[in-house]
């Protein structure tokens, strides 16, 4: 399940910022790979407990149940197509192991083509806890979905995982 090592975003420690995959080149998802230096039952808090969440991802209406539909609200893109508005479901989870969520775009008329699947995975690793999300069903013959999965790739590693590291930080 671990990638091969990647080269790290330039300007700064391997523990600051995602390792890159060999899998970047797969257009269909995002793959990210983080070291957290918080344990795994830290992190897993973090992303389940719906006011932790919130401060990091964007605020909804999380709960911890399979099957589970809330709505979260983000900043609309236009040029990707996106509402700014998305419907998601609690797909799966294992306990201090393993989340899935559905996202669609909350639009039924939206371009976007929004229907992803978001899975975080936790390996305890030493006093820490190694970090795996991937990000999938992105269209590579749909530009909008191109366009969406670049600026998300983006966003994952930088603010979204900065956020989380923050949180953790704090609690």
């Amino acid at each position: 399940m671990h990638d091969s090592p990647g080269t790290g975003t330039p300007g700064g420690s391997a523990a600051e910022h995602p390792v890159r995959t060999d899998r970047d080149d797969d257009l269909t998802a995002i793959h990210v790979d983080e070291f957290l230096p918080h344990p795994p039952d830290k992190v897993w808090r973090a992303l389940t407990e719906p006011e932790l969440l919130a401060q990091w991802m964007m605020p909804g209406d999380f709960r911890l149940v399979v099957g589970h539909r809330y709505t979260m609200t983000a900043m609309a893109m236009p040029g990707t197509g996106f509402s700014g508005t998305i419907r998601a479901e609690v797909l799966a989870f294992e306990p201090e192991r393993m989340l899935r969520v559905g996202w669609r775009d909350a639009d039924p008329d939206s371009r976007s083509g929004a229907d992803w699947t978001i899975t975080w995975t936790l390996e305890g690793e030493g006093r820490g806890t190694r970090l795996f999300l991937v990000h999938e069903g992105f269209d590579p013959d749909n530009a909008l979905q191109m366009r969406a999965r670049s600026i998300m790739d983006g966003g994952w590693r930088s603010g979204v995982l900065r956020g989380l590291r923050a949180v953790l930080d704090r609690i």
